[in-house]
């Protein structure tokens, strides 16, 4: 028995159509080819681009750098390959996204799951180990932070299943208009009736709570639990538990038990993965193409010009840009209430990095591939760095004998930015000085890396401007204060955004999910039919 979905023939057995607010067009009826371009070959890009592919549209992805993955890509230098930006890659446990992702695009990630999601140095000299293990981690926990704490973390992780399992289900959140309030009505109900019960109905009372106040209500008066928490929050939320929303936090604590994992080539891969989804689908995707403008022509169509000299014609344009970018190649043409926004926060973040190789003799054995070190508060410009080693299996990441180290901190942007523009020795000072913090700090995790270090990078916001395209090389998304910080992502009817300004926010696997649900609120415009391998409807709770 066959299902035709979007012009494929398909064993139904596998594949699941659903219709989506609208008409399905039955097998063999002619219908207009649409032409989508999307701007940026990161993950929320990618993953609509083969969304959309795979229903049958003219899909072309349009990025300017050579490889793929934006903040999430994998650069070559002297022979290492280093990790852009975002350096740990979780998501893969069966029924997370990663894992979903995997099936609806026929992907197979080849991860190697780790036992250890990373070791976390909190300022007394106090180590936390984020295994992945679930009863590994209670015990680590209750011996870390104590017993009394356990109800925090019970909280935590019961909240997070839903908040993943209601992510699944592409909630069109924040509603923009009519059509979207009756989706999140829809899919919120049966989140709750269908999938969870009375549990989910239980929750209710509690959530609303949570979901207009920080974390820090929800903490109990425990130090080490605190700086713990903030650390954890800080990479992945972009704030500390007394301004991050409580039910946003839940979910960004949840890393160590969505399945962390490292693919052969670095985080780049998981991109260079979803580029061959496209194509496999019929799709493009062409590098070296740098968007300069995006102008609606008199037809209605839209004209995507790069500085090769390049035109593309399109009916929708997807953006995988943040929103400063986005009106910078609109310019004039860009819709009155997306150019009033703040397009840049004043509380948004940028990174300082620096990529070093060292000799693989001096590192000790068995040591984790990644290390939160926070070393006094407030934490960020050093005072708390994230390190990451490439694997030593891995052969790709570094010449023979040697590995791949990033290490970051978060970092305001404008003080960079106002001694690039004005004093060049200053900034030149700042960044040496930067350098020499992170690997002091880093001295923690791994004694003695200063003086091993053979090769070192710096990088900057300013550096992450110039090779990401980011406008002054902001990062992870706005901080998750409150649940209406992300932007929804139709920007007028043919234009829509994805990446970390949308729900469910940064890294890999949100963005990922985002670009799926834009991909499907597309197709829902086009009454074109919502293709899922397996239904979020039947994932069960990670």
């Amino acid at each position: 028995m066959v299902a035709c979905v979007s012009g494929h023939v398909a064993d139904i057995a596998n594949l699941v159509c659903l219709p989506w607010l609208g008409h399905t067009p039955c097998c063999g009826a002619r219908r207009k080819v649409t032409h989508v371009v999307i701007i940026g070959a990161g993950g929320g890009g990618l993953a609509a681009a083969a969304q959309l592919a795979r229903a049958g549209l003219d899909v072309t992805v349009l990025e300017a750098h050579i490889y793929a993955g934006g903040s999430a890509g994998t650069f070559f230098h002297q022979g290492y390959r280093f990790d852009a930006g975002a350096t740990l890659a979780g998501g893969f446990a069966p029924g997370a996204p990663l894992d979903w992702i995997g099936k609806q695009f026929e992907i197979d990630w080849q991860v190697k799951l780790a036992e250890r999601a990373m070791q976390v140095h909190l300022p007394d000299g106090v180590q936390v180990t984020r295994w992945t293990d679930v009863e590994r981690w209670q015990e680590e926990r209750q011996a870390a932070f104590g017993h009394a704490v356990e109800d925090f973390w019970l909280w935590q992780e019961s909240t997070a299943d839903l908040l993943w399992d209601f992510a699944l289900r592409s909630p069109n959140w924040p509603p923009q208009n009519w059509k979207d309030l009756a989706g999140l009505s829809r899919v919120s109900l049966g989140w709750l009736l269908n999938s969870h019960g009375a549990r989910g109905s239980s929750f209710v009372p509690g959530m609303l709570k949570d979901a207009i106040t920080p974390l820090s209500s929800r903490l109990p008066h425990n130090p080490h639990l605190r700086q713990f928490v903030d650390g954890q929050l800080l990479i992945a939320a972009q704030a500390t538990s007394e301004s991050a929303n409580a039910l946003y936090s839940s979910a960004a604590l949840d890393l160590s038990r969505q399945g962390v994992g490292h693919i052969e080539g670095g985080m780049g891969a998981l991109a260079d993965k979803l580029v061959e989804a496209v194509r496999r689908y019929g799709g493009e995707v062409r590098f070296r193409q740098e968007v300069d403008a995006v102008k609606r022509m008199a037809n209605g169509l839209y004209e995507v010009a790069t500085r090769q000299g390049k035109n593309y014609r399109a009916d929708q344009v997807i953006f995988n840009l943040p929103p400063a970018n986005i009106v910078e190649l609109l310019g004039e043409g860009t819709p009155k209430g997306f150019q009033k926004k703040q397009t840049i926060p004043a509380d948004g973040w940028g990174a300082f990095m620096v990529y070093a190789g060292v000799d693989e003799d001096f590192l000790p054995d068995d040591t984790a591939l990644h290390h939160q070190v926070l070393v006094e508060e407030p934490f960020a410009e050093g005072n708390s760095v994230f390190l990451s080693l490439g694997p030593s299996w891995d052969q790709k990441r570094a010449p023979s004998g040697k590995r791949a180290l990033t290490i970051s901190t978060h970092t305001n942007l404008d003080e960079w930015w106002h001694l690039f523009e004005y004093d060049r020795r200053a900034y030149e000072q700042l960044k040496s000085e930067y350098t020499q913090r992170l690997l002091s700090a880093a001295e923690a995790a791994l004694p003695g890396i200063g003086k091993a270090a053979e090769l070192v990078l710096p990088g900057t916001p300013v550096t992450f401007q110039r090779f990401t395209r980011r406008q002054r090389g902001w990062v992870g998304g706005f901080p998750q204060t409150h649940l209406l910080r992300a932007w929804g992502p139709r920007i007028s009817k043919d234009l829509w955004m994805v990446g970390d300004s949308i729900f469910p926010g940064q890294s890999f696997p949100a963005v990922a999910l985002g670009g799926v649900r834009v991909a499907n609120s597309l197709l829902a415009e086009l009454n074109r039919s919502v293709v899922f391998r397996e239904s979020p409807l039947e994932q069960a709770s990670i």
